[in-house]
């Protein structure tokens, strides 16, 4: 009986990890082609296509009447994208990064960061307009981001690069789609399987939850992170996180509640108050803080940063675990 979820759980696992090297190579090849640095387009394109699956599923859940289910979504993919995903990439492969180009993200990050913030600490309401609003930033971080890039001069590398590449530019945006296509359905095929697997094991369901789905829809980010370490392409990695970090704030929250508005869950409490004001938000603030700040000061990434972002996500899931 447990055949077929086991069998779709591997050709899950198989999409993900041959859509990830698809969307990387796709990516990099039009990143050379245009002249572009790779944090770039990894935090635009890249980080739409990895965002695919938290989109889907927040959007499939605010129409069913569950649009409260997005805020958990948005805010555990950032805390597991940052404290794990990007923290692997560190720990493995820290390295100097673009200041320049990583500063447009960032800032955009924290000022929809403030927007979502205060929403949560003071009515704890995410209306349709709210809604619209997170929506509007997203398409002009769209703009913006393009427009950017070419003002960006490029390097000696990248015009090297570009020289070798003589691949049809259609190739690459067929990579591009067919790894983002391959990637959604692997992550679903994932979830779904891995939750009946899980329950047919006995595992509890709100353990289920918190690692098959949370983790789960965050599992395009992890491929594409690893594959691009193999690759050499860690620039890409890295903005693809921030990328997609932004996304689940904007985009991710903000389709869902246009289709459905809806007041953050509690469903645990700390010191009498609600444990994702407590802990969640507090969180995701810090690790994307530690993460990107010292990283702009210093022009660099360090070893410990990563090390240190690990064992933060490590504790957040402990704690977790304990209050399910």
């Amino acid at each position: 009986m447990m055949f077929f979820p086991f069998l779709l759980f591997v050709v899950g696992l198989l999409f993900l990890i041959k859509g990830g090297d698809w969307f990387v190579d796709g990516a990099t090849g039009i990143a050379h082609r245009f002249r572009l640095p790779e944090i770039l387009i990894g935090a635009t394109v890249v980080s739409i296509g990895t965002t695919l699956p938290e989109v889907m599923v927040s959007a499939t859940s605010a129409l069913s009447g569950h649009g409260e289910i997005a805020y958990g979504n948005a805010i555990g993919s950032i805390i597991c994208n940052t404290s794990f995903i990007a923290a692997i990439t560190i720990a493995v492969k820290p390295g100097p990064i673009e200041r320049r180009t990583l500063k447009t993200p960032v800032i955009f990050f924290f000022i929809s960061g403030a927007f979502y913030v205060g929403i949560a600490y003071t009515s704890g309401y995410f209306s349709r307009s709210a809604g619209l609003l997170l929506l509007a930033v997203f398409l002009f971080y769209m703009v913006y981001t393009v427009l950017q890039m070419k003002h960006v001069p490029p390097t000696e590398e990248l015009q090297e690069v570009t020289v070798q590449n003589k691949t049809p530019i259609t190739k690459d945006l067929l990579l591009l789609v067919a790894g983002a296509v391959l990637i959604a359905i692997g992550a679903d095929l994932l979830v779904d399987n891995g939750t009946l697997i899980a329950q047919a094991l006995g595992v509890p369901e709100s353990v289920i939850a918190l690692t098959f789905v949370a983790l789960g829809t965050s599992l395009p980010e992890l491929v594409t992170a690893i594959t691009s370490l193999v690759k050499g392409h860690g620039a890409l990695s890295l903005g693809n996180v921030i990328g997609a970090n932004l996304f689940n704030l904007v985009l991710v929250s903000g389709v869902s509640a246009t289709l459905a508005p809806f007041h953050i869950p509690q469903s645990a409490s700390i010191a009498g108050k609600n444990a994702s004001l407590v802990l969640d938000i507090p969180v995701m603030l810090f690790v994307m803080l530690f993460m990107t700040v010292p990283a702009l000061i210093r022009g660099k990434l360090s070893r410990f940063q990563g090390i240190l972002l690990l064992i933060v996500y490590a504790t957040f899931c402990v704690i977790q675990f304990t209050m399910a």
